[in-house]
């Protein structure tokens, strides 16, 4: 069927049987009797003959609807297929949560790209458990979250690296002048947050109410550059993912990174999510095992410094 439709596009296409037969390298009566052929299994007539032209009866438009929709899902599978045939990935989609998208896949994506040149990577983002259903249903190649998925046999998680909150003040702020900061001083502490929603924003109340403290929260904000951008400006901190802070985007800012050894036990393990490794091609195995890579030498260079 699938070659008999493609010599009936051919002949669409080409309002000729003497064209199409020259453009499939066949005879004329050889694609004459294919035509006939064709006609005969479908039981209608798929020309009208008008002297040496060819014109599509409305079964034939029908037919050539069906044969430019075959040859576009042949393509597509041709191309998925070539994924399971190469570790030469040129499209790779991610599931990814905002908080991720902006702490951890910049860097990545510039790394894999500056190696891969003909790399395109696509980024989806949702909540952890709603990327995780993304992986289970295959529309994206891999998932990183801030969570794993244990309760889940038809998904892997890869431990990537830990992460915890840590304090972000302008170098000029007034609570800099004190030798040593501790937790209590967040109380009545102007501050940015984080907008509602987010395991950041979930895992900083939990903080706040388990050390019983209400700093003085002057805005709520869902990007992370917008936070460090104001922080200057409103003489106010912030508690961001140390994964975000960057050394450049501090010496950009002017801005200080206050260690209280509570933050530092809020550890939240970021993992990537695949689904059933049987199904993954060659290509995203491959790209799977980079990106852990990438990130345990960014760990150990972090404890060599």
């Amino acid at each position: 069927m699938l070659e008999d439709m493609r010599l009936f596009a051919t002949i669409v296409e080409q309002t000729s049987l003497n064209r199409a037969a020259e453009r499939l390298n066949l005879s004329q009566p050889a694609l004459s009797r294919r035509l006939a052929r064709l006609e005969a299994e479908l039981e209608v007539d798929l020309f009208r003959r008008i002297g040496k032209r060819l014109e599509l009866t409305a079964a034939g438009q029908v037919t050539y609807e069906f044969a430019l929709e075959l040859r576009r899902f042949h393509g597509s599978y041709l191309q998925k297929l070539n994924a399971y045939k190469s570790s030469e990935a040129h499209i790779a989609t991610i599931g990814a949560s905002l908080t991720t998208l902006q702490t951890t896949l910049p860097d990545l994506v510039k790394t894999m790209t500056e190696k891969h040149p003909n790399l395109e990577i696509k980024a989806i983002t949702g909540k952890s458990h709603e990327i995780a259903e993304l992986v289970k249903e295959r529309k994206v190649d891999f998932g990183i979250v801030a969570s794993s998925v244990i309760d889940d046999a038809a998904i892997t998680s890869v431990p990537l690296f830990d992460d915890h909150l840590i304090l972000v003040l302008p170098r000029t702020h007034i609570i800099l002048e004190r030798t040593h900061i501790e937790m209590t001083d967040l109380q009545n502490l102007p501050m940015i947050l984080f907008a509602h929603g987010t395991w950041y924003r979930t895992l900083t109340d939990e903080l706040l109410k388990k050390y019983n403290l209400k700093p003085d929260v002057r805005m709520e904000i869902d990007s992370f550059e917008a936070i460090i951008r104001l922080l200057s400006a409103c003489r106010a901190a912030t508690l961001l993912p140390k994964s975000y802070l960057r050394e450049q985007v501090l010496i950009d800012n002017d801005l200080y990174l206050a260690r209280i050894k509570e933050l530092e036990e809020t550890k939240r393990t970021t993992f990537l999510i695949h689904g059933d490794p049987a199904w993954l091609a060659p290509s995203t195995r491959y790209l799977i095992e980079e990106t852990s890579a990438y990130f345990n030498r960014k760990s150990a260079r972090s404890k060599e410094s």
